[in-house]
This record gives structure tokens, sequence and C-alpha cells, in this order.
């Protein structure tokens, strides 16, 4: 006696059919694509077995109707966009979604990596300094007049230099006789500590701290010997 081999549905005898297995189980044509095929997104007709199920985010298309949206062209094989209920290729999806890259106003397309600063976008390669032309990349930068500098560049150009150790002064500083200074080089002459915020006068165009300048320059008292000190505060800004 010969074994049965029937659909696992309708249990129909399968014997000189064509049939699909589905975990393991035989099941004719007409069953299978009632139960397990797909619907086309695009033409609504099933996605029978002798058809290619084009699937993305749990939506599927037969190969000839899987296309852009916009200008109907083939996306098999192709680099595409979905926006909303729309796929797109890349070139209608940059026309109608893309943002413009500020320096060169082309299309940033999708998948391309940018840079973005306060609702504006770059292609990463048009993101440079104002100044060397390199891109600025992940590395800080300083905006001034709607440019962009990389910290070097910015430093050369526009940073005011210390007067003291004649390094560029990046943030802070203090000005004295209309010359500027990292905080940390105002010091006083005599004995290197620190001005900045404190009371000082100077002699010859040296500061000095009040201390230092009544040890070395006050008059003393025939008293009591201590230094007479008049505080003469310079000025800082």
């Amino acid at each position: 006696m010969t074994e049965r081999f029937d659909c696992h549905h309708c249990e129909n005898s399968l014997f000189g059919r064509k049939y699909v297995l589905r975990e393991e189980q035989p099941y004719c044509v007409g069953c299978f694509e009632a139960l397990f095929a797909s619907t086309c997104e695009e033409c609504g007709k099933l996605i029978g077995c002798d058809c290619k199920d084009l699937s993305y985010k749990d939506r599927h298309w037969h190969e000839a109707c899987f296309h852009c949206s916009r200008c109907r062209s083939s996306l098999v094989d192709k680099p595409f966009a979905a926006k909303e209920d729309q796929v797109l290729c890349t070139d209608c999806y940059s026309q109608e979604y893309s943002s413009r890259c500020q320096e060169c106003r082309k299309a940033i397309m999708p998948g391309t990596r940018k840079m973005e600063y306060k609702g504006s976008s770059w292609h990463e390669t048009c993101f440079t300094c104002h100044r060397c032309q390199q891109p600025i990349g992940t590395k800080s930068f300083i905006p001034k007049d709607g440019q962009n500098f990389c910290v070097p560049c910015y430093e050369k150009q526009h940073a005011l230099q210390c007067i003291q150790c004649k390094k560029p002064i990046t943030s802070g500083g203090v000005t004295y006789r209309e010359q500027p200074w990292h905080r940390e080089c105002f010091v006083c002459t005599a004995c290197k500590k620190p001005l900045s915020g404190q009371r000082f006068t100077s002699r010859d165009e040296f500061a000095y701290c009040l201390g230092c300048f009544c040890d070395l320059y006050a008059k003393k008292c025939t008293g009591c010997a201590n230094p007479i000190s008049a505080a003469v505060t310079g000025h800082i800004s």
C-alpha cells in the first residue's frame, strides 16, 4: 500500500502536483498562497510562489512593482529611501526632502555623513575652517562673524596674545595698561602671586601686590617701623 502524501491544510493528495514546504509541512500551492502569501503594496495582488517577494519593514512587493513612488523607476538592487508611505529613489528623495549643504548648496543625500550647527547642514567635506580650508570633522571649532574656524586658526587670526607669555588668550584674561594678559600670567613682579581679583599697585610700570610694594618701596613709620602704605589699586578688566 502506497503511503499518502497530502496537503497539510486541505488534505488533498500532492502526488503529481507542485507543493511548498513550510516548517517541514507540505502545502499545495493554492493553500500556501491563501494562508501565507503576502499582498503586494503596489498592485494589491498576492505574491505567488512563482514570484520574487521583495520586502521592506513588513511591506511586500512583486519585483516588477517595486519602483519609485515619484518617478516610477525600478528600485530593484538600487539604494532607496522611505518617507511616510512612499519609497523613493535617492534622487527623488533628495529633491523632495533632503536638506541642502550650506556651503555647496547641493542636496545632502540619504545615508551621507553631514554636520549640523544652529539649524544649518553641511556635507562633512564642506564643513571646513574658513582660514585653512581643512575639514573640521569632529574637532572643536569657534564661530565668528558667520564663519567657522578650527581652534588653531582662530587663535592665529583672532585671539589676543598675552603680553607676558605671547600665547593666545582663548578665554577670560585681564587687561592692564591696555594690554592683554592671561589671568595666571598677571602676577606680582616680586613674589609672583596672581594679582587678578586682588588689590595691587605699580612702580615704573611694574605691578606689585600691596605687601611686596610696601616692603620694597613704602616709607617706614618712625614710631612702629611698619610701612606706610597708600593703596593705589591698578585697573584691570
